[in-house]
């Protein structure tokens, strides 16, 4: 009961009142922010559907982007020594590697080498130059053997 009468009165306080009408409700926003918010979204949702910009800037068409990275030859320029410069080219579907030399005196391009990494993928401890393809595939077969006999070694008591 002493809650009750810890609330003030009207007769305590004098000028006290609750407050009604208008005054008793904060002034309602602005609904115009939301609508320009609203409207900002769909124009920008409309570009995205319509894409303006491939009409005003259309894009190089040189090679197709669907798939990139995933499939196909793939070339790239680089210097291969001090004063020559070359085409780096990759076959990601045969996986293979090729490099061709361009002489500036010749005006010509000379393929300077190429290789096969089929194999290469699965050595983990080799790492020396002059190997063909055929001397990695017996390395893997080596390596993928002695992990066997070490797994099937661990494994018995």
């Amino acid at each position: 009961m002493a809650a009750m009468n810890d609330l003030p009165s009207q007769g305590q306080y004098a000028g006290w009142a609750p407050l009604t009408g208008p005054a008793a409700y904060p002034p309602a926003p602005s609904r115009t922010v939301w609508w320009v918010i609203a409207i900002s979204l769909a124009v920008i949702a409309a570009c995205l559907v319509v894409r303006l910009d491939e009409r005003l800037t259309p894009s190089a068409s040189a090679q197709s982007l669907a798939g990139a990275g995933a499939r196909g030859v793939f070339s790239f320029p680089g210097q291969m020594t001090k004063s020559t410069y070359g085409v780096y080219m990759v076959d990601v579907d045969t996986g293979t590697i090729w490099c061709y030399e361009y002489t500036a005196a010749k005006r010509k391009l000379r393929l300077a080498a190429a290789r096969s990494w089929r194999f290469d993928r699965y050595l983990e401890t080799y790492n020396c130059e002059d190997l063909s393809p055929g001397d990695v595939e017996q390395l893997v077969d080596q390596e993928r053997t002695a992990k066997l006999q070490a797994g099937g070694a661990a494994m018995s008591p």
